[in-house]
Parts: structure tokens; sequence; C-alpha cells
């Protein structure tokens, strides 16, 4: 299988769900196993001139979704969200990033293990971090490889 385009990644992650868009989250690095985006808190405000809750969420869950693009078959399976813990550890301003990774082993564990029972579970843990690289928040979220027509 060849993996899809890094352009091909970027439109989808930025462009196919509206919300996201309207956002400002953009897709700064892509390869297979690793993925980063960012937000700017500008337009995504909340009452005291921080990020809002809603827009941090956004940023950390959307790359769950680049990162199944960039590394898996996408022909054989996609990704559901089942659950999803953001602990906000001081306001977020300016420019925030997201980063996720998996090893390249780790993919090819989980790929063959959908592919054997129809579906399976893990986690990704992120920090969303400011410009000054300061961690604002942490997240753990538990996903769900499906096998396609499952």
């Amino acid at each position: 299988m060849k993996a899809p385009s890094q352009e091909f990644v970027r439109r989808a992650v930025e462009e196919k769900i509206a919300f996201v868009k309207r956002c400002g989250l953009k897709l700064i690095e892509c390869e297979p196993g690793r993925v980063r985006c960012q937000m700017p808190t500008a337009g995504n405000e909340n009452h005291i001139g921080s990020m809002y809750a809603g827009a941090l969420f956004t940023l950390a869950e959307i790359p769950g979704g680049a990162l199944w693009l960039s590394s898996f078959n996408i022909s054989e399976s996609y990704p559901l969200l089942k659950s999803f813990y953001i602990e906000y550890l001081k306001p977020a301003k300016g420019v925030i990033s997201f980063e996720l990774a998996l090893s390249p082993e780790r993919i090819q564990k989980l790929a063959l293990q959908c592919n054997e029972q129809g579906k399976v579970d893990f986690e990704l843990c992120g920090e969303l971090k400011d410009e000054q690289n300061s961690t604002v928040a942490v997240t753990k979220g538990l996903y769900q490889l499906r096998k396609m027509g499952s």
C-alpha cells in the first residue's frame, strides 16, 4: 500500500471538518508514525483571553485521525475515539502545538491485531504546548482501530 501524500493528509485534517477549518488548525509535520498540529489562540479565545477548552480539545483530538491517515492502510481500517481525558494545567496563549507518535513496531502490531480480531483498542497520550514549549495540558485518548466492514 502506498501511503497517502502529505498534501492528502493536510487537506483531510485542515479542510474536511468545517469546525476545525474555522479554528485555524494546521498540520505542521506528518510522516508515518508521527504528526504535529498547531492552532492559534487568536479566534479561539475564552472569557479570560486564553484558548477556549473546546479548542484545546479539538487540537488534541484531530491528530489521532492524522496519525491513522499517515500510518495505517486506510483501505483496511478506520479509527474511532472511545474516550478522551484532558487535564488543563495553565492558561494557553499564543500558538499551541500538539504531537502524537507511534513506533513502526506498534503500528504493525495494531494493524495485525485489527486484521485478526476485527478491532483493537489503543491509547494515545500527548501534551499541548505553548510557544515557550511549556505544557499547558496533558491528554489521554482511548482509540479503537476497526477493520473495514466491521
